[in-house]
């Protein structure tokens, strides 16, 4: 399993699309075995999902995210959690715990039937 966690320093964006980079966690056995921390290669409707999917991404943890991004992710087959917020590793922690659960918070975008994709 792969994460990717939209990141702003050491904290969870607030953004999906327009945060300055991107913490990679590769999880094996239910814990993170590792962390790579990537640039944001810009925000372009429609490349991040594909993007993150030919890294091996499985799930996005974000604050907010539009409703398109997330029907775009879905059909990468890779699992969305928004509404997160606070210290990167925490977040991730607390998923891998199964304390976290997606909000559906959006970046002002109707999210009406999604939950974040359970894949």
């Amino acid at each position: 399993m792969k994460i990717a966690v939209a990141t702003e320093g050491s904290m969870v964006a607030e953004h999906f699309g327009h945060c300055s980079q991107y913490s990679l966690f590769n999880v094996e056995d239910g814990k993170v075995s590792s962390k790579e921390v990537i640039a944001n290669p810009g925000h372009q409707p429609g490349f991040l999902p594909g993007y993150l999917a030919n890294l091996s991404v499985t799930c996005v943890i974000v604050g907010g995210i539009g409703s398109r991004a997330v029907d775009l992710f879905c059909e990468q087959g890779i699992e969305v959690i928004s509404g997160a917020a606070g210290h990167v590793d925490d977040v991730v922690k607390a998923y891998l715990d199964g304390n976290l659960k997606s909000t559906g918070g959006t970046c002002n975008h109707d999210l009406e039937g999604h939950e974040g994709c359970d894949h």
